[in-house]
């Protein structure tokens, strides 16, 4: 894998970001065929499942059955364990899931929030999830086509494969599956958001990655471009109170924006 790329302004930095989102026409594609994920402190693609240690394989299910059964019978639409899967993740469940979203501003979010971070670089990650996709299991294949799209719904991914042993027992060699989440709440709408999995719950996404760099860019945000970054992003309203709407992203939000400057190591902190 390629060692990230940088840059050493906003401009550059965001020139960097919009590679290849252009048509030979010069007009901006709508779909530039990349996921994008960003951190302040992880540099790798370790998932919440195997973050919890133990073995992986057994917990997956045990994680995933209590929380079915204790959850709220009104708590996913379906029952599908793709749609469980999924709001599992997004309330805090390890899965073998990631987060992403489409949005690379959202991830510069996820990446300059933390202002416990902000003397530290972050990163970007940008996988192309095309590429990803003709690397799956013919029949996986087939189900994208027929529908014309690019990642999968629950509704798609539960036609040709009902559990997670069956993702696992499908693919001869381990591939990636992007899953587009229901809209359940405004908070996967607003970060437009998706997920990532891996056909074996003991995989890791970023050495998967590794013997496949053509898929994937990383790109180092310095840390003294965040404060530049994260102005940037607060002016273009791209911030807690959005992303996480109700009051503890306004909390969030607030909390951000009123840190004294004497507590961040760098830069000072948003005043109003």
């Amino acid at each position: 894998m390629a060692p990230p790329r940088s840059g050493s302004s906003w401009s550059i930095w965001h020139a960097v970001c919009s590679e290849g989102r252009q048509e030979s026409s010069g007009r901006p594609r709508r779909d530039g065929g990349r996921v994008w994920g960003g951190s302040a402190v992880r540099w790798d693609l370790t998932t919440s499942l195997a973050r919890l240690g133990g073995d992986t394989s057994q917990l997956e299910g045990h994680l995933l059955r209590n929380f079915r059964k204790y959850a709220q019978r009104d708590a996913v639409p379906g029952d599908s364990v793709w749609n469980w899967l999924a709001v599992a993740q997004h309330h805090g469940l390890p899965t073998r899931l990631l987060d992403w979203t489409f949005s690379p501003d959202v991830a510069l979010h996820f990446a300059t929030r933390n202002l416990d971070y902000s003397d530290t670089d972050a990163i970007i990650w940008c996988v192309d999830y095309v590429q990803a996709n003709r690397l799956l299991p013919q029949v996986l294949k087939r189900v994208l086509e027929e529908e014309g799209a690019n990642v999968f719904t629950a509704e798609m991914l539960a036609q040709r494969v009902g559990t997670l042993q069956e993702l696992d027992a499908l693919a001869a060699s381990e591939c990636v599956v992007f899953l587009e989440p229901p809209s359940i709440d405004d908070r996967i709408v607003n970060q437009y958001a998706l997920f990532s999995l891996m056909s074996n719950p003991t995989a890791r996404m970023d050495h998967w990655l590794v013997d496949h760099p053509g898929m994937v860019r990383r790109i180092l945000l310095p840390a003294e471009l965040k404060w530049e970054v994260r102005d940037k992003l607060d002016q273009a309203n791209i911030t807690e109170r959005v992303l996480f709407p109700g009051l503890d992203g306004l909390s969030q939000w607030l909390k951000r924006h009123y840190t004294p400057s004497r507590q961040v190591t760098l830069g000072a902190a948003p005043r109003g």
